[in-house]
């Protein structure tokens, strides 16, 4: 997310409420006659200070992303004011990573010190919730049945170690933030690297990729909801990869997991198909979602099976099957079992990677 450039045209800052052009605002709270105070508001910005939970982190309310940009009702307001101690933080689909993420922005471009803190605070709390594997679990502090797994489904734990590197370094607007937090932020990259390389799956000797969440102290392949089951992921170890590609001079451990992760993707590649979305009047919602032959395509598939390297397909009755049209519709039209995410990380990153670190 980004926030519009802020111009702002006053001459004097002596009214209550001045609205900005950006959809900021700049509010008065003057000390003296002599010595008005600006604060510079973000309307984006206050909503995730409305939201955040008192003890740091964000919801995901519904299971959806809350979409900032819709204005709150009253009653949405009270509701959120009175869900303050609600234990539903989570990194799901970037919640919390990315509130942090904006209001570290906000602040760069507001200097309103309530960003500041609200970021720290949603730092802190991702530092609690590492769990001694150094790896991240989808909800904190809510440890009920899959919430706890060392998640990388939807590149959560990636989001947050993205967060910790830029507090580490100070890159992003982070400044204010590596000062105070800076040092605990580097040691839990440190951690999260260690976790990766540990969960990374080996098929007998060899060394693939990795499974969207992990067991927290097995460090197996994990099941999540009823179609995640435990599964080598084309998709989720495309983004582990690029963080650990991102390594200033990564050790020897950390080159041989980026190899051996981008030769098994390159190796479970499917030629030869393309996914196409089709209208069909016959289905629930007038659409589906079919695979049609290509040769001048190819596919990876979300799941692979953990032995055999085959994609499998799982519906909402946590039956695995051999091809796309044996699930039902509502899930195969709303849910990416294929896709191309390793694509570009074969053929242009890696090689680029590999002629750096060699």
């Amino acid at each position: 997310m980004t926030i519009k450039k802020i111009s702002i045209t006053i001459a004097l800052l002596w009214s209550p409420l001045v609205v900005l052009t950006s959809g900021c605002q700049v509010q008065q709270q003057a000390h003296s006659a002599s010595n008005p105070v600006a604060v510079v508001q973000d309307s984006i910005a206050e909503k995730m200070l409305l939201i955040q939970r008192s003890y740091g982190g964000w919801p995901q309310p519904g299971g959806n992303a809350i979409n900032y940009n819709k204005a709150l009702s009253e009653s949405e307001k009270t509701k959120f004011l009175s869900e303050k101690n609600k234990l539903d933080a989570t990194i799901d689909d970037q919640a919390t990573t990315r509130e942090i993420k904006y209001l570290m922005e906000a602040h760069a471009k507001t200097k309103n010190p309530a960003y500041l803190k609200a970021a720290e605070n949603g730092v802190r709390h991702l530092l609690q919730a590492q769990n001694k594997a150094g790896g991240w679990p989808q909800f904190y502090p809510d440890s009920s049945g899959y919430h706890k797994h060392i998640t990388y489904n939807d590149h959560a734990m990636i989001d947050v170690l993205w967060v910790m590197k830029y507090t580490a370094t100070g890159q992003q607007h982070f400044e204010p933030l590596q000062k105070t937090l800076g040092v605990d932020a580097q040691k839990a990259v440190d951690q999260g690297i260690e976790c990766i390389l540990k969960t990374q799956f080996y098929q007998g000797t060899t060394l693939t990729v990795w499974c969207a969440q992990h067991d927290s102290k097995t460090l197996q392949p994990a099941k999540a909801r009823a179609f995640e089951l435990p599964s080598l992921s084309g998709n989720e170890s495309v983004g582990i990869l690029r963080f650990l590609m991102a390594i200033e001079q990564p050790s020897d451990a950390v080159k041989k997991a980026v190899h051996a992760g981008v030769a098994w993707l390159d190796a479970v590649r499917i030629k030869g198909l393309k996914l196409q979305d089709i209208a069909d009047p016959n289905q629930p919602k007038g659409k589906d979602r079919v695979v049609v032959a290509d040769p001048n395509s190819a596919l990876w598939a979300r799941f692979y099976d953990l032995k055999t390297n085959q994609p499998f397909f799982v519906g909402r009755d946590s039956q695995p099957k051999a091809t796309l049209a044996e699930i039902e519709n509502e899930r195969r039209t709303g849910y990416a079992y294929y896709g191309n995410w390793p694509a570009k990380l074969i053929e242009i990153d890696y090689p680029k990677w590999k002629v750096k670190n060699e």
